[in-house]
Parts: C-alpha cells; sequence; structure tokens
C-alpha cells in the first residue's frame, strides 16, 4: 500500500485491506472524514472538494488498478468514500437520516440495479470505477428525497 500515494488513496488509508467487506468499511471512513470537511467549510466548498477528490480517485483507481492487476479490484475503496461523502453533503440532519442513507448507499453499491450494472461492467478504467458508485450515490439521494417527501410532505 505504501509504495505509492495512489495506493493509500485508492485503498482508503488501509480501509480497503480489510479482510471482509472493503467497500462497508470505505463508506464508514466516509463519515469521519464528511465530518472533518462539514466543520470546516461551506457545503459548496465540500462540494468543491469532493469533486477535487472524485478526479484525484480516478486517477489513484487507475493506477492501483494496474498495479493489483484488477481495474475494480474489491480493496479500492476510495469510490465508496468520496460517493458517499456527496450523499452525506445532501442527507438531511440526524442519525436515522444518515443510518438509512448508509443502508441505502451500500444496498445499490451491491445490487448494482441498472444502469449501474451496465456502467460497472463497460467502463473499465480508474473513471469506471468512481463513475458506478456515483450512479449508487443519485439512487440512494433519490429515495431519500422521496421518503422526504412521503413523510414530511
Amino acid at each position: 500500500m505504501l509504495l505509492h500515494p495512489a495506493h493509500v488513496i485508492a485503498l482508503g488509508g488501509g480501509a480497503g485491506l480489510m479482510p471482509r467487506a472493503p467497500g462497508t468499511w470505505g463508506t464508514l471512513l466516509a463519515f469521519p472524514l464528511y465530518g472533518l470537511l462539514a466543520s470546516s467549510c461551506t457545503s459548496s466548498l465540500a462540494l468543491g472538494v469532493i469533486a477535487a477528490g472524485f478526479v484525484l480517485g480516478v486517477w489513484a483507481s487507475a493506477r492501483t488498478g494496474r498495479a493489483l492487476g484488477v481495474i475494480d479490484h474489491g480493496a479500492i475503496v476510495w469510490d465508496e468514500v468520496i460517493a458517499f461523502m456527496l450523499v452525506l453533503v445532501f442527507t438531511p440532519e440526524g442519525a436515522a437520516w444518515q443510518a438509512g442513507a448508509f443502508v441505502l448507499f451500500r444496498f445499490f453499491d451491491i445490487v448494482k440495479p441498472s444502469p449501474i450494472r451496465y456502467f460497472d461492467r463497460k467502463l473499465k478504467s480508474g473513471f469506471g470505477v468512481m463513475f458506478d458508485d456515483l450512479l449508487a450515490a443519485f439512487y440512494t439521494l433519490l429515495v431519500l428525497a422521496l421518503v422526504k417527501i412521503l413523510t414530511h410532505g
């Protein structure tokens, strides 16, 4: 992991090296990282930092995937970190909302409903690694918005 800075980033500082459910650990890593980000800047600036993290992730994922011999290796979790940080920007305050967002995001990331599965299979690049999780984030936010509308009018 320490052979190149791209590996440290792509592997979520080691979260991706967990023996079970590395994607879940990467998603969990997004909570404290987002907390630090949210406490130190506006939502607009946070979105800019997340966008930069996405671009950084394209590079780091591609470099690490090549080194591992598998473009979308399970240990690469920066895609979950960045996508879930994006979800947290738009998730309503409160532990219940954040827990629901976590469960929904993991569901969409694992199940990969259409078109997530299509892009996951077709885009074999650092961009593809990052992009399918962005779609899982979109689905998560869509469901959260629907739940909020239905429960709060």
